[in-house]
């Protein structure tokens, strides 16, 4: 598989990595790796968009058949991972492959595709809790158990080959930084 156009994305949850990813394939010829879940849909998601929802025997299943490139499980309890076929599929496209994975996931990737390029989304914490406090409606306890997660996240930055700020109201600056990394590491020419 060749994955010289297949990108790592990944940060905590409210470092801005979906709002990167969206404003790059507006520049780009992105495709995304769709992420396999046993969590429930939300309101507005459907099959593939964002996620492969399926029941958590599903993903047991999968997991002994070896299908899943890599899974974890997350915060919140469920299991979250990558098909093979899925890698496949995106690395065998003509765009840039984004893969959106957390922290343990970026270690199997680097072990599974040592040349992967992987970049970090990180904002400051008091950011991040924002974000996630306006966007999601969360209990304090649940809260605290993500921002507790984000932290032990923060320590595993010396996995990624680049870190890129995404800072409040500098939105355009993170996406211009990360287009420019996939650009210096892709067939696509540079940014003129």
């Amino acid at each position: 598989m060749n994955t010289q156009s297949l990108f790592i994305l990944s940060g905590p949850s409210g470092a801005g990595e979906d709002s990167i990813i969206n404003a790059l394939s507006k520049r780009l010829p992105v495709e995304r790796v769709v992420t396999t879940t046993t969590r429930d849909p939300r309101p507005g998601e459907t099959q593939g968009n964002p996620y492969y929802f399926v029941s958590r025997a599903t993903f047991d299943a999968m997991i002994a058949t070896d299908s899943l490139a890599e899974w974890a499980e997350e915060y919140n309890g469920n299991l979250y991972g990558v098909t093979r076929e899925e890698l496949i599929r995106v690395s065998s496209s003509d765009k840039i492959g984004i893969w959106k994975i957390e922290w343990k996931g970026v270690l199997t990737a680097k072990r599974m595709f040592p040349g992967i390029i992987s970049i970090l989304i990180s904002a400051p914490l008091e950011s991040i809790e924002a974000r996630i406090r306006k966007r999601d409606n969360l209990s304090e306890a649940y809260l605290a158990e993500r921002m507790e997660y984000t932290r032990e996240w923060m320590t595993h930055t010396d996995i990624y080959d680049y870190t890129i700020e995404n800072r409040d109201g500098e939105l355009e600056k993170a996406v211009d930084q990360a287009e420019a990394i996939i650009r210096r590491h892709s067939e696509l020419p540079e940014r003129s």
